[in-house]
Formats: C-alpha cells, structure tokens, sequence
C-alpha cells in the first residue's frame, strides 16, 4: 500500500495588518506580534502544525523586509522552517502558485498543501485538527478545499461561502457560491440559511491547485515558475527572482481559482475563529472582568465597562468610560468607540498622507542582529539603545556626516575600526571618528545592550556605506 502524501504547511506571512494600527505597521506587522497568549500570532500558527506525525516541516512565504523574523521567531520556539521570500506582494494568488511549487520541489508531486494565515487565532486545536485531516481527505481526492468556520454571529466583517451537496470525502461539500462581506441584515439571513465564514485557509493538491490556475491563470503561473525556477539561495532563504515575480498579476486565489474552478470544496470547521482584522476582534476573543472589560499591560480602570486597553508601556488610566479602545505604545496613543475599529486603516492611510513617521515605523527599529530604539534626539544629536542578539554583527560601514561615541551599558562588544579589533566590556566606552570603517559585533552569550551617542551635521540612517554585510543588504 503505498504512503500517503506528505501534507505541507504553508504559512502566508508577508501581510502588513494596518488596521492593528499603532501596535501593527508596515516595519513589524501583526502576525510578528504578541497579541494573544505569550507567543505571537505566527508562532501559534506554526504550533498548531508542529505534529510531524501530521505534518512535514512548514514552509513559509514573507516578504524580504520580515525574513529574520520569520527565521528567528521559529527557532524561538524550536521549530526549523524553510523560507521563501517574495520581492513584493502580488495578493494570494502568486503566493499560492509558489508554495506549489516549492513544496514539490521539497516533497514530491503528489505532495498535499496545507494554507494558512499567519495572522489568524484558533482556539479549538483538537477541532482544527479534526478539520485538517478532513481537509487531507477531500483534497487527497483532487479537490481544492477551502475552511469555512461556523458562524457564532451575523459577522459583517467576514466573506461568506455557500455549500453545496451532497457531502464527500471528510464531509467536504462543493462550494455553491462565495459572497462578498454583506450588510448586517443579510448576513443574518446568510447564517440562518447555513452559510460559513470565509476563513481564506485551504488545502489542495499541489498539483491540481497547479493544474486549475493554468487553466483560469495562465499568465499568472507562466509568471510564478520562471520567479521559482530563477530563485536563488541567500543565507538559506529561497528567493524568488524579483523581475519574474513582478510580472504576475496582483490577484487573490479567490478571484483567481477558486469563484471559477469546479473542484472548490469546503470543510466547516467548528473551531473559534478570528482573523484579527481590527481591534474590536481582540476585545471579542479576550474573556472580560465583570463589567465586561479587557486589559492587556499596565490597565488601571475607575467606573469603566464594555472597554478594550492594550498598552506597550505607559500606564493608561481611565474614568467613567464605556464602549471604548484604547491602544497605547510608546510613541503614539489611539482612541475610538470600540465599533469604529474598521475605520482604522483610514486613519493608517491619513496619517502616511500627513507623512506622519508613526503611520509605518515603529519607535523601536528592528534589524536581522538585533534593534535600535531612539532615546533622545536634537539639531546635532541623536542618543539610541542599541542591541544586539547573541552573535549578532552589524555591517562593516562608514559615515560621512556623523562620529559616534558607545557606551556599553551590558555585555562586551566586539569593535572593529580601522582594522584594528578590540572588546569594550561593561561600563567602558569608545569612540568612532567621522569616516572611520567600523563594526559592532556581539560574541557573548548574552545580548548586548549600549548606548550610542551620535553628533554630526546630518544623522540620517542613510548616512551608512556598507562595505561588508553579512546578512547581504545593499
């Protein structure tokens, strides 16, 4: 009897979540940050698939910018995973079409996909499961099966799948129809007639997945594997070639595949679901104190009820207040009833038109060695925190404009300058004159945390000429 398919899980990371605004932006997405439980949103979705009895090793699709986060947060929690990266988005359709691919280069042509967010939240793992091996089953039969999720409420926030009949292998039926997000008064209608939730995970054969996208998308495919067949290796990354990839159209696999393609079929999970889409989803999923109120960080309340606070640092206080969100981080505060949260990405998209700096950068600035974060700064200064992980280097540089003086406050630094090396421990300091070529590593065991005073005439971050680089930026 020959052995089942392997079943590959596909993790889409490259999202950039701009309605979880200020705690989500363009340089640190949601599926990157902890906003349930003590793991971030992309380590519980690999968690779920960690069982090797079930699953083959993941394999992740991000965009460059998160490629050390994709890596390092796995390791974090002791899983090894592949990483594919895409040079820009192109929705899930090209996304798709490449996990394909790579997944039967890895694992063979009859290989089993299994595609999920990386930003969604399950809490039924035993039902996820049960659904994943319903899902093997349908699709192990040559359907492109997508999870629809029982409906707890008339969601407008959520697409709608119609099922068919009758019921096939693991109980998939045919999809009869996929519906845009509805009014109020129709998705009441939509869940009392038996529609599902739209969760936008799927699991397919690579092979038919390829078979029907050639089919609806050619040029998309034609596009996809010349990107996959030209992709090369950096630093154990798979990446994509950029010139190919850029030519396939931006388009959903929905719209792609799925509204066209007789093999669609849906498994209803009965699972807790939320693809967190706004902050009002985070305030639903969280069990509340008895005036119904949910706190995550320093949260002192007086007389307040139905309320969600989330704050990443400052202590937020409140008085008398109902029905509202507060967000706090430590560069930038929002506030708003708590049923105004899908306005928010209209909020992100003012705030980059006012070239508001907050809109997409975080005040803590993250890089493949460690981070910075700004402490102070004037016309001719700029004081930063500095850290860097544990055999973490930065590049061989210089600068035109700037010197620098470190000061480090835990840890040893390894210094280079001029192509002289030496360690500066604890509580010692040294200084970097303008244009000098220097580098800082870390060779402890221990992150190393300094303190970096620069003075100059412009402080720019583009006042860096890389000469050596071993994560291979420009």
């Amino acid at each position: 009897m020959p052995s089942p398919a392997p079943i590959v899980p596909v993790i889409l990371a490259g999202g950039s979540g701009t309605r979880l605004w200020p705690v989500s932006r363009d340089s640190l997405p949601k599926q990157f940050q902890v906003l349930t439980g003590s793991h971030t949103l992309y380590q519980q979705t690999l968690q779920r698939v960690a069982d090797p009895s079930l699953f083959a090793a993941p394999l992740v699709l991000t965009h460059e910018d998160f490629r050390f986060f994709a890596r390092r947060q796995a390791a974090e929690i002791g899983m090894e995973v592949t990483v594919a990266l895409e040079p820009m988005r192109r929705d899930s359709g090209p996304a798709l079409i490449a996990a394909a691919l790579i997944a039967q280069k890895l694992h063979g042509e009859d290989c089993l996909v299994l595609a999920l967010a990386a930003d969604h939240v399950v809490l039924d793992e035993p039902l996820f499961l049960d659904a994943c091996r319903a899902g093997a089953q349908a699709a192990a039969e040559g359907q492109i099966v997508t999870f629809g999720i029982t409906p707890t409420e008339p969601s407008t926030a959520y697409g709608y799948i119609r099922p068919g009949s009758p019921a096939g292998a693991g109980g998939a039926r045919p999809v009869a129809a996929f519906v845009e997000k509805p009014d109020l008064a129709t998705a009441t209608r939509y869940v009392a007639e038996g529609y599902l939730w739209n969760s936008g995970n799927f699991f397919f054969p690579a092979s038919v997945l390829l078979e029907e996208a050639t089919r609806f998308e050619p040029d998309m495919v034609a596009a996809v594997r010349a990107a996959v067949e030209t992709a090369i290796e950096d630093l154990g990354f798979i990446k994509l070639d950029a010139g190919a990839f850029a030519t396939a159209p931006a388009k959903s696999i929905d719209y792609a595949v799925m509204e066209h393609t007789r093999r669609a079929a849906v498994v209803e999970g009965r699972f807790r679901w939320s693809d967190v889409g706004s902050w009002d989803a985070l305030h639903d999923l969280a069990e509340g104190d008895e005036a119904g109120n949910v706190t995550r960080g320093p949260v002192t309340l007086l007389d307040s009820r139905n309320s969600y606070f989330h704050s990443e640092g400052p202590l937020v206080a409140g008085i008398g207040l109902d029905n509202l969100s507060v967000i706090a981080t430590e560069d930038a505060v929002l506030v708003m009833p708590i049923d105004r949260a899908q306005d928010v990405k209209g909020l992100v998209a003012q705030l980059k038109t006012e070239r508001h700096n907050a809109a997409s950068e975080h005040l803590k600035a993250h890089r493949p060695w460690g981070s910075y974060q700004t402490v102070c700064r004037g016309e001719r200064f700029h004081v930063k925190k500095i850290v860097v992980e544990p055999g973490g280097r930065l590049s061989l540089q210089k600068h035109y404009h700037r010197a620098e003086h470190w000061i480090v406050v835990k840890g040893t630094a390894e210094v280079t300058l001029d192509g002289r090396v030496f360690e500066v421990r604890e509580n010692e300091s040294t200084y970097l004159p303008l244009g000098g070529v220097h580098r800082l590593a870390n060779p402890g065991k221990i992150p190393l945390e300094l303190i970096e005073v620069q003075t100059g005439s412009y402080l720019g971050e583009d006042d860096i000429v890389r000469i050596e680089d071993v994560y291979n930026r420009p």
